[in-house]
């Protein structure tokens, strides 16, 4: 199968970033800044991005640039003979997989919502029971989540059965351009609120007192987890677009571009739901709760509020469903090159499979909703602890060891690969702290995840 490549250098920038910009973002990052002291929290998260996000980013997209191929295959390429490291290709293949196995259902939900508020379905004066039985409503209901989980299914195979370029980077542009859009003028709604001020300082001003309520110790943890998480590494996700790069342009400079838009989102989500929290005295550390239960609440009491969570919700489902056909494409390619598949082929069979394999996450709310596996999991918390805690951490680092040690691809291999065309590139003075200090932030990442 002839190999595609990114039409323009913004193409790539926009569907890699789309791919990191996702739920993790827009929902994560607030709830947790909001439990973890606000400013700080976000201090300590710019430190952590930088100095291991973007490295470990780099790693991954070096991977797939210097061979060419999906995991399997570009681990192949590069590694020495008699090595095994093409075996995480399969986990990569089955990591994305699982991913998708809950995400389809939970960016269902936003599409759901987008829904419920263009039709009119949260309305002022509704009260806060009210509000929370839609979303208790939506769980029960296994046909309607069943036809909102497919649909982001079906919709995702089409736009990545038309290629890369004529199908995922053409609309991951409009699809960002317009969350780009979005997010600014829902951030400037929220601040202009009354009481607006009050939330803005708390969540961007750092305060250390705030903070040691929590526990300084705790405020670093979650921060380092939340930099580490929010670019979707270790599972092959960002690799695939690295083997359609070309080499003009240095991978800490793309790698950096993809680090400032993620990171412009997930801090302006927060510009859009603290201003809009403490302006009509909503707690702003409800958990995960905050999206679908407390941000309805405060819409309904906006003015115009109908039209603020239906902007709100369209933004939530545009950065979800980037994630989507992002994480599709790897799907899509590995299946292709691994099973010798048609892209048309491994499109039909990897739908059809991903769709089958999504309903036991659908039916956790419901039909399967007394099935409860170790610490009080359901179905989707189960999936998400084995990616988040399991696949992630430790898939990147493989892809850090690999790298970065003799028994890989090698330290001065990944280096000139990085460090190849224009653009920002590392210095030789930061080998030692990739070959040591970087492998051990990512293994207290795997500790503290399994812990």
């Amino acid at each position: 199968m002839e190999r595609e490549s990114f039409g323009s250098r913004l193409g790539f920038l926009l569907v890699s970033a789309g791919c990191a910009i996702g739920i993790g973002n827009v929902w994560r990052f607030p709830y947790v800044a909001g439990e973890n002291g606000g400013g700080v929290f976000v201090l300590f998260y710019l430190l952590f991005l930088i100095g291991m996000g973007l490295p470990v980013l780099t790693m991954e997209l070096a991977v797939g640039r210097g061979g060419k191929k999906s995991a399997y295959y570009s681990y192949k390429e590069l590694e020495k003979p008699g090595t095994k490291w093409h075996l995480h290709g399969w986990c990569c293949l089955i990591g994305c997989f699982m991913l998708m196995m809950y995400y389809t259902t939970v960016s269902g939900w936003m599409v759901c919502y987008l829904e419920r508020f263009l039709t009119g379905s949260f309305q002022s004066g509704m009260s806060a029971d009210e509000v929370a039985g839609v979303f208790t409503d939506l769980l029960s209901s296994p046909l309607e989540m069943t036809f909102w989980m497919a649909l982001n299914v079906i919709l995702g195979f089409i736009v990545c059965g038309r290629g890369l370029q004529n199908g995922i980077e053409k609309i991951s542009k409009v699809m960002m351009t317009t969350l780009m859009a979005l997010i600014i003028v829902l951030a400037v709604h929220s601040m202009l609120q009354p009481g607006a001020l009050k939330g803005l300082r708390f969540y961007l001003v750092p305060d250390f007192k705030e903070a040691a309520n929590v526990g300084i110790v705790n405020v670093i943890k979650a921060a380092m987890n939340q930099a580490f998480f929010t670019l979707s590494l270790g599972v092959g996700a960002m690799e695939i677009f690295g083997s359609y790069m070309s080499d003009e342009n240095s991978l800490p400079g793309e790698s950096a571009g993809i680090c400032i838009l993620d990171t412009i989102v997930a801090i302006t989500s927060g510009l859009i739901i603290f201003p809009a929290c403490f302006s009509f005295g909503v707690q702003p550390d409800a958990g995960p709760s905050l999206i679908f239960i407390t941000l309805p609440n405060v819409f309904i009491h906006m003015a115009g509020g109908r039209f603020w969570g239906s902007l709100f919700f369209l933004f939530m489902t545009f950065a979800s469903f980037s994630t989507v056909i992002a994480v599709f494409e790897n799907i899509i390619m590995c299946s292709a090159e691994l099973f010798h598949m048609s892209r048309k082929k491994a499109v039909i069979v990897s739908g059809v499979l991903l769709f089958i394999a999504s309903l036991p996450c659908v039916l956790g709310y419901n039909v399967l909703s007394s099935l409860r596996f170790p610490g009080g999991r359901d179905v989707l918390d189960m999936e998400d602890f084995i990616v988040s805690n399991i696949l992630l951490p430790v898939g990147s680092l493989i892809f850090c060891l690999f790298c970065v040690t003799r028994a890989g691809w090698g330290y001065d291999n990944y280096i000139a690969e990085c460090n190849k065309g224009k653009g920002l590139k590392f210095s030789a003075r930061l080998k030692p702290y990739f070959q040591i200090v970087l492998p051990v932030l990512v293994a207290v990442i795997i500790i503290q995840s399994l812990m």
